[in-house]
């Protein structure tokens, strides 16, 4: 007989089962010599909780419960996002145009992709995707200036004959029902994701093609209200899933899992999922993982890195967050519940008084490189100021990383630009000299240290760079400790 106790709906109880089998679908748990076990449990609807000093890992489902169920008590990330409307998208092809004639080009081609969604509308909820194919599917966009010299766009398609009625079905926002192109062969821009064989085609027929540029690159750099109140809402929302899920993990679980029960809360609330990469230890040494991760099992003592993105209503959420697990004492418990948000409130370390489970002198490292990678952090947002470089806040979080020792150990560039695209540019490397920011731009900041064969540590939040001040942040708040990240 086994005596175990089970969380239902209408709350705990205690139960005696006749037999509980080993080697079953039920994931097991450790026991307090960390021996792993698998059990099945008849009735999976209900959560174990513990079972005769073996504690229990529940069916990944009810760990999406429990994660899902955290998220959905404080949903107001979501309240000052909506769709972009048609005037916006509008005036998006009027920015565009003007752009041109400053970059001397007659017309800017692209084809079905980011760009396309950007000035088209193409995310709008009766869109058929049309994905680039064999036969061309082209916007082309030409300044127009009017008698009294004000430029705006004007829009037309190039698809197949046989795909004309398909095209004006699109509803794509547009001032003029069609477009003639004649006179000169125009000087011919084309986006950065249009494909060499159509590229190669318009230089064929005769056509000057040229690629961005930094006036035309910049209409999409610099952000809308609407646009920053979307990546505002993508990018808390994302780590407000991450720290829904934290309380619900527990030692052995794999990689897998804790991505499954993260895709479950971004899911819940209406984001479209896009990447999630979740690394334990020396899995997180490399900043994207290797080629066989999802298999290694949590413990209390595993540095957790997880870097994910979704999207929401067509705008892109990019994060990354370095953490542990709850401790598995009960004082570590009561710890991480009600001594540590104090301590967050008067600007205390959060992980100063816990006492470690494994490799003191592990631990210790982990600790010191968490507290390394936020300090390169807050000196890089310092640096989000407009008329600096893009070097330069690159530069500021290299500097703190190489004065700790680790300068070896941060193998990537700062940062990206972000809106539709996850990543855009500007980009955020210590050789982009030329490059300066401007109100309106927004960036991801994430330095990381990568200790190959050890672990790795990186915080990843989003910036939006301001006239005057600091720059805001975009994703909630940062994070004050690994036990609160």
């Amino acid at each position: 007989m086994l005596e175990y106790a089970y969380r239902s709906r209408k709350g705990v109880k205690l139960r005696r089962a006749s037999h509980v089998d080993v080697g079953g679908s039920c994931q097991g748990g450790v026991n307090e010599d960390r021996v792993e076990r698998t059990f099945v449990v008849e009735n999976k609807e209900n959560e174990i909780i513990k079972a005769r000093g073996f504690y229990i890992i529940l069916p990944v489902k009810s760990k999406q419960r429990c994660a899902i169920d955290n998220l959905h008590t404080d949903l107001s990330f979501l309240d000052g996002a909506s769709r972009i409307n048609k005037r916006e998208f509008l005036e998006r092809r009027d920015r565009l145009a003007q752009a041109l004639v400053a970059s001397n080009i007659d017309a800017f081609v692209l084809e079905p992709g980011y760009t396309f969604q950007y000035y088209g509308n193409t995310s709008q909820s009766d869109w058929e995707p049309w994905e680039p194919e064999e036969r061309p599917f082209l916007m082309i966009i030409l300044p127009v200036t009017s008698e009294s010299g004000a430029v705006s766009a004007k829009t037309a398609f190039l698809a197949p004959h046989f795909e004309e009625g398909r095209v004006r079905m699109l509803g794509i926002p547009s001032r003029e029902p069609e477009l003639d192109i004649h006179g000169r062969k125009p000087r011919l821009m084309i986006d950065e994701e249009l494909r060499d064989f159509i590229a190669r085609g318009l230089a064929n027929a005769g056509f000057e093609t040229f690629g961005l540029s930094p006036e035309v690159e910049l209409v999409r750099q610099l952000k809308s209200p609407a646009e920053v109140e979307l990546l505002r809402a993508v990018n808390t929302g994302t780590v407000a899933a991450v720290r829904a899920i934290r309380p619900c993990l527990v030692a052995g679980l794999t990689e897998d899992d804790v991505r499954d029960i993260l895709d479950a809360s971004l899911l819940s609330v209406g984001f479209t999922l896009f990447f999630n990469i979740v690394l334990f230890e020396e899995d997180g040494a490399l900043p994207h993982g290797g080629f066989a991760v999802g298999k290694k099992k949590l413990n209390h003592e595993t540095m957790v890195v997880i870097d994910v993105g979704g999207h929401y209503l067509g705008y892109s959420s990019d994060i990354c967050r370095s953490f542990f697990i709850d401790p598995a004492s009960e004082g570590g418990k009561i710890y991480s519940t009600l001594i540590a948000p104090l301590l967050r409130a008067i600007n205390l370390p959060t992980a100063a008084f816990i006492v470690p489970e494994g490799d003191p002198q592990l631990h210790e490292e982990k600790l010191k490189v968490w507290n390394v990678v936020l300090e390169a952090q807050t000196a890089a947002a310092r640096e989000f100021k407009a008329n600096n470089t893009a070097a330069n806040v690159d530069l500021a979080a290299r500097k703190t990383i190489e004065e700790a020792g680790y300068g070896h150990a941060f193998t990537h560039r700062l940062g990206h630009g972000i809106g539709i695209k996850a990543h855009e540019s500007p980009y955020l490397n210590k050789w982009n000299t030329k490059v300066t920011l401007q109100p309106g731009m927004t960036f991801t900041n994430e330095p990381g240290i990568y200790l190959e064969g050890k672990f790795g540590v990186r915080h990843e939040d989003v910036y939006l760079v301001k006239g005057d001040g600091d720059a805001e942040l975009l994703t909630g708040r940062r994070a004050t400790g690994p036990y609160d990240p």
